[in-house]
């Protein structure tokens, strides 16, 4: 028998079949990230007209995804995060249903005329989108997949069927499902996302879902020193050889070395920075606070949850969590004042935009009010931000 025939043209060891298979899974993430999230859905990265194409004919290719139906459907997850109406929350219709169904999940948004006219404008519609990537969305899989076993035989076969799993479970049960159930939050957004893990490699960034939700537009994911995001590597190549442009960064807080009477650069510098800023308050003030009752306290008296009930948002609280908390409140006055002082400065954000003066009036009496408030911890953090000041500055 013809060796060809159950190899193809290209005969390679055990572990180059693997080597070319993830090479092509992470290209195929890198045009999920870059070009469909970043560019298309976002905003944040202007990639170039070449690479734009590119993505847009391996992604056809590849996976038979349409840029149209991934945005809009990406879209609308971020329009009803978590809530119904979500085209796959692991909240609304259950982890494992997003795990084992995502893609179901999925195609089911994008098959909906209402999700592709409201979330799908801008982008791209010319000739070859209507004409080929839209008219024969199967034909590029099966261009793909006869390539395969052209080039590579029967180990073909598991490579492809290697590379048409990745993307559902990798992009849709992972980051969909796991992205909102379990891993760390650096933010408190109103909906359930998480970082998976810090280092964002094996998905191109995705892993960072809570950063990204906290700052959709942000061209990067990473956002604490510690976390990688192997996509935002490969912007800052492109970026360096003319093919990207970034539009749009999370804010970096900036403060300065010594304490200042709160001003309105300081009131649009809390603001700017207002999801770090709440971060902040966590680990400087409830965090503090919290330890120290638990160590006051009888072993059992302070609920292990508790930390998690203060600092979650409360759109997340279900019922029971609402009642523990305001039982807790209720026992115990320093969190009670923590709580409240946390509730008036994010009000103080809502007002900013309606009254500035009224709003930097009510600034300086909470820190006013905070340091005397008696918790030091408290105490501490309106001299810290006192200190918050623009970037520029």
């Amino acid at each position: 028998m013809n060796l060809e025939v159950l190899y193809g043209l290209v005969d390679l060891p055990w572990w180059g079949y693997v080597l070319v298979t993830f090479t092509l899974v992470q290209l195929m993430f890198l045009g999920i990230t870059l070009y469909l999230h970043r560019d298309q859905a976002h905003g944040g990265l202007v990639l170039h007209p070449a690479l734009r194409h590119f993505f847009r004919f391996w992604l056809w290719l590849c996976s038979g995804t349409v840029t149209r139906q991934w945005v809009a459907v990406h879209r609308r997850h971020h329009a009803y995060a978590d809530r119904e109406g979500d085209p796959h929350s692991p909240v609304v219709f259950g982890l494992r249903r997003v795990l084992l169904e995502g893609y179901e999940l999925y195609a089911a948004a994008a098959r909906d005329p209402a999700t592709l006219e409201r979330y799908g404008r801008g982008t791209p519609d010319d000739w070859l989108e209507r004409n080929l990537y839209c008219r024969y969305r199967s034909l590029g899989l099966a261009v793909f997949i006869l390539a395969h076993l052209v080039l590579f035989g029967v180990p073909g076969i598991i490579m492809v069927a290697a590379h048409l799993v990745a993307q559902p479970f990798f992009a849709g049960g992972i980051i969909n499902g796991v992205g909102h159930a379990i891993g760390y939050r650096s933010f408190e957004v109103p909906c359930a996302a998480t970082n998976i893990v810090p280092w964002g490699v094996l998905i191109a960034g995705e892993e960072l879902h809570n950063n990204h939700h906290a700052f959709p537009r942000s061209a990067k994911f990473a956002v604490q020193p510690w976390e990688i995001d192997i996509g935002w590597w490969w912007i800052r190549l492109f970026r360096a050889l003319g093919l990207a442009k970034v539009r749009k960064l999370a804010p970096r807080p900036h403060l300065e070395p010594m304490p200042r009477v709160p001003d309105l650069a300081t009131l649009q510098a809390l603001f700017t920075n207002r999801l770090h800023v709440l971060r902040d308050y966590t680990l400087r003030v409830v965090l503090p606070v919290c330890r120290e009752l638990a160590r006051r306290e009888p072993r059992g008296a302070i609920p292990a949850s508790a930390l998690r009930l203060i600092t979650r948002h409360p759109a997340l609280l279900a019922e029971d969590g609402r009642r523990v908390l305001q039982d807790l409140l209720a026992r115990y006055e320093a969190l009670r004042l923590v709580v409240e002082f946390r509730d008036r400065l994010q009000q103080l954000w809502n007002e900013a935009a309606a009254n500035q003066t009224r709003a930097l009036a009510d600034l300086r009496e909470w820190c006013a009010q905070a340091e005397a408030s008696g918790i030091r911890a408290l105490r501490d953090f309106a001299r810290r931000v006192c200190a918050y000041a623009p970037a520029s500055a």
